[in-house]
């Protein structure tokens, strides 16, 4: 006899895995995530980036809140609502930058999607394919039918990055965040549908 669940949250869950883009992989960040000189002292590092601090700040600043970050991403790994992945250099694992997706609305499959990038890891597209590559596998592996993306106004990088990884900008959210502490910012509002067709990264 099969049963049939009336959650529609079934099957709606992040668990854990390992995108690989060819020169980089997306690894789940948690305790057990292995980079050169640990995971602490890179998140720690990551947090006094400007640009990052600017439009992603990070909430890692010393080594308890690296390691309290660290503890949350384990959790919602386990409870499956939110997939936060390290993005590292696939010869060297070094952290290069960070993808994540977290549930806006689980029961009718509306996801959002976040990244940054070091320095060093900028200029050639992997923000683009890190965005492409952690949507594609929402849809497929936790039916994922919607899923957006949000940036500061003054966010061009970002803005180019959600526009070639197929994020149509569909309008602009008057004062709904506050960027590092300071007053609420315009945002603009991207998204894709699990039916919209991949983007063109050639």
């Amino acid at each position: 006899m099969t049963t049939i669940s009336d959650s529609p949250t079934d099957g709606r869950v992040f668990r854990p895995a390992v995108l690989d883009l060819g020169d980089a992989l997306l690894r789940p960040w948690g305790r057990g995530l292995d980079v050169p000189g640990g995971v602490v002292p890179a998140l720690v590092a990551a947090s006094t980036d400007p640009d990052i601090a600017r439009w992603n700040p990070l909430s890692s600043a010393d080594q308890a809140a690296a390691e309290a970050y660290l503890d949350r991403c384990d959790a919602h790994w386990a409870d499956g609502t939110m997939a936060a992945f390290a993005v590292t250099d696939a010869a060297r694992g070094t952290l290069l930058g960070n993808a994540f997706l977290r549930w806006n609305n689980q029961a009718d499959g509306i996801a959002m999607v976040g990244y940054w990038l070091l320095a060093a890891a900028r200029g050639r597209g992997l923000a683009t394919r890190a965005a492409t590559a952690v949507t594609r596998w929402a849809v497929e592996t936790a039916d994922a039918r919607r899923i957006e993306l949000f940036h500061a106004v003054g966010n061009d990088r970002s803005c180019r990055v959600a526009e070639r990884a197929g994020f149509p900008y569909e309008g602009t959210l008057r004062a709904s965040w506050r960027f590092d502490g300071r007053d609420y910012q315009d945002e603009h509002l991207h998204a894709r549908l699990a039916s919209d067709p991949d983007p063109d990264l050639g």
